[in-house]
């Protein structure tokens, strides 16, 4: 039924102005329309709507994700413009944050201005889209 249907990601943020910024200039997304109460921006294909909310607690997990082609030149890209780059424990990452899983993806995590976790990963099978290895963290 809604299989063909295009999807909208909703990301929480308490400060739009902030939000839009590091979603436009530092992620480098592109802004559709901006109203008091969200900024809708483009990452290919999907629309990204950061939506105003009065009170944000960010989850533990992670709530949107970009599948890339080379994660290495992005992760040190985004560091050089302020990105930092999450460890967590135990998760054996190497020095630039990333991961590789058991089935050999690639994962690195980040956070937004209001705490949102975010991902980037490569895949090991370009064509391949599933998920983390790590329930909880993609």
């Amino acid at each position: 039924m809604l299989g063909s249907a295009s999807i909208i990601v909703f990301v929480p943020a308490a400060d739009l102005a902030r939000s839009r910024r590091f979603y436009e200039e530092t992620l480098g997304l592109t802004v559709d329309e901006v109203t008091p109460f969200a900024c809708l921006l483009r990452a290919g294909d999907t629309m990204l709507r950061i939506t105003k909310v009065g009170e944000l607690r960010p989850q533990p997990f992670t709530i949107a994700g970009w599948a890339v082609p080379e994660i290495r030149p992005l992760v040190r890209d985004l560091a050089a413009r302020g990105v930092q780059f999450t460890r967590y424990d135990g998760m054996g990452q190497d020095a630039d944050g990333v991961w590789a899983t058991p089935g050999g993806d690639l994962v690195a995590w980040f956070t937004d201005p209001d705490g949102n976790t975010l991902s980037l990963t490569q895949f090991a099978d370009a064509g391949q889209r599933r998920g983390s290895q790590v329930p909880g963290h993609l």
